[in-house]
C-alpha cells in the first residue's frame, strides 16, 4: 500500500475561493516542485519533511478531526504542497478512490500544471490554479481550455494578483480564452495576495476590485478570509 507524505490533517473553515465558508477537512501534501515565489507555505515543498502515512492511518486521523463520532464532517480537501506531484499522485489517487467509496465529498487544490483524468473524474470540485507573473511561475492557458471542455461545472480557476501586472497578464489570457472558445463556463476567481509578515494590503484590494469593475467584471474577487482573522502567517486554519 502507497505511503503518503502527509504534511497536515486539520478541521478548519474554508477562507478563500468559491468554496468561502465551507467546513472541511483539509489533508495537507507535502512535496511541491514549482517554488511560487509568493507561496504561504514553503513548508510543505521538501519532499523529505512531514510524515509518512499509511492509508489507514490517514483515515483515522480524518475521523480524528469530527467534533464526535455522531457528528461526521465528510467534507475533504486535498491539499498541498502539491498533492498531484508525481511523488504523491498515486497515493492521493488511491486517497480518493478510498474516501468516495465512504461517502465524502472531495475537492483538490491543483497547482495548474498537471491534469488526471482519472483523478478529477471522482471529485467533486478542483480548485485550478493559473499563475501569475509575480510567482515566478509560467501556466498554460490550453489546460484551462481543457478543464471547460471536460469539467464544466466542478472546477473554478484562481489566480493570485499582486499588481497591475498581475492583472493585465490574466485579463489578456481571459481574453485569449474567449477568442478561442467564444465563452467562459467556470469561475474565474482572483485571490488579491496578502503575503506573509504582510499588514493588511488594503490598497491593494481596492485597487484590484476597481481594475476588475473597469475591465467589466470577468473575475470574482474573493480574498482569504482566515488571513483576515487569524493574519497572514497562522498555520492550520
Amino acid at each position: 500500500m502507497n505511503k503518503l507524505r502527509i504534511n497536515a490533517i486539520y478541521l478548519a473553515t474554508e477562507g478563500e475561493g468559491l468554496l468561502i465558508g465551507r467546513v472541511q477537512i483539509f489533508v495537507r501534501f507535502q512535496g511541491c516542485l514549482l517554488g511560487c515565489k509568493n507561496c504561504d507555505s514553503k513548508d510543505t515543498w521538501n519532499v523529505s519533511n512531514g510524515s509518512f502515512m499509511s492509508e489507514d492511518e490517514v483515515i483515522a486521523a480524518i475521523e480524528a478531526k469530527w467534533p464526535s463520532p455522531n457528528v461526521p464532517i465528510k467534507t475533504v480537501s486535498i491539499t498541498g504542497g502539491d498533492p498531484l506531484n508525481l511523488q504523491n499522485i498515486e497515493a492521493v489517487r488511491s486517497l480518493v478512490v478510498r474516501l468516495k467509496a465512504s461517502g465524502y465529498t472531495l475537492s483538490l487544490e491543483a497547482a495548474g500544471d498537471v491534469i488526471d483524468q482519472d483523478i478529477f473524474q471522482r471529485l467533486d470540485f478542483i480548485n485550478f490554479d493559473f499563475k501569475t507573473p509575480s510567482s515566478g511561475v509560467q501556466s498554460d492557458l490550453e489546460k484551462i481550455i481543457f478543464m471547460q471542455q471536460n469539467f464544466t461545472g466542478k472546477f473554478q480557476v484562481k489566480s493570485v494578483v499582486e499588481d497591475k501586472n498581475d492583472f493585465d497578464y490574466i485579463w489578456q489570457n481571459y481574453q485569449k480564452f474567449l477568442a478561442r472558445l467564444f465563452k467562459i463556463d467556470f469561475i474565474w476567481v482572483i485571490t488579491p495576495a496578502y503575503n506573509l509578515k504582510e499588514k493588511f494590503p488594503l490598497t491593494r484590494f481596492v485597487e484590484i476590485i476597481n481594475w476588475n469593475q473597469i475591465a467589466g467584471g470577468p473575475f470574482r474577487v474573493i480574498g482569504q478570509q482566515h488571513k483576515w482573522i487569524f493574519g497572514p502567517d497562522k498555520k492550520l486554519v
